[in-house]
């Protein structure tokens, strides 16, 4: 596989240092490798090519990097972040912008190697979507464009990032067939934790701000899957 690295970092020391690791770990997965270092938001927003994954800490002179990433989500960029730094304090902003993971510094060669295998993996992963019935046909929808499903009487409402959805299935059915990276918060919503961005004793909180009510014996659950999710442990 040949990989786009890119590294933004406005240490230059610490640059090297990832760019050697990640030059490490591509010969020993044998993978193709392109680094590209950027010393910080500004350079790498003005550069044209497009990257794969991205090393990105968060403390930068200009714009930082929490504010980079959620520029680059919300133009639908869809590379693999990573966050390196040594602020534990914009952890769960990470959500935010469904990053890979969060590497405090210095990181270490073993761990970043770990994560850098688990967003390879999600680069070789085909799409995934469901195939789902409405009143007047079968829509196909990507699963990364669902934020959540919510019951009705008769039908279930599937919420896209553009739209809703109609559909036949019931909540129940639905959250089998969405299966791993879904959540049943309540008996009438089921969420898709790429999209939480908190959550509270009583709501899961959607990142475009949304409350969604979480019933009181699912919140260990629930909370517990929002972790691993995060983590990369899927279920």
């Amino acid at each position: 596989m040949q990989i786009n690295v890119a590294v933004c970092e406005d240490e230059k020391i610490e640059a090297e240092y990832l760019a050697g690791l990640i030059r490490e770990w591509a010969a020993q997965r044998k993978h193709g490798v392109l680094i590209s270092c950027f010393e910080g938001a500004e350079a790498f927003l003005f550069s044209n090519d497009e990257f794969d994954v991205l090393l990105l800490d968060i403390q930068m002179k200009g714009q930082n990097g929490i504010s980079l990433a959620k520029k680059l989500r919300a133009e639908g960029k869809d590379l693999q972040i990573i966050f390196v730094t040594g602020m534990t304090s914009f952890i769960s902003e990470g959500y935010d912008v469904s990053a890979v993971h969060y590497l405090i510094k210095p990181a270490g060669r073993e761990k970043l190697f770990t994560v850098l295998d688990k967003a390879t993996d999600l680069l070789g992963k085909a799409e995934e979507f469901i195939i789902t019935e409405t009143a007047d046909a079968r829509v196909k929808i990507f699963k990364r464009e669902i934020r959540f499903a919510e019951a009705f009487a008769h039908h279930t409402a599937i919420q896209t990032e553009n739209e809703a959805v109609d559909s036949k299935h019931s909540i129940g059915e639905l959250e089998k067939l969405l299966g791993g990276g879904f959540c049943r918060v309540h008996r009438s919503y089921v969420v898709n934790l790429r999209h939480i961005s908190r959550i509270t004793k009583t709501d899961v909180i959607m990142d475009g701000g949304q409350a969604i009510p979480i019933s009181r014996r699912r919140y260990g659950a629930v909370n517990d899957s929002f972790i691993k999710f995060y983590r990369g442990e899927r279920q």
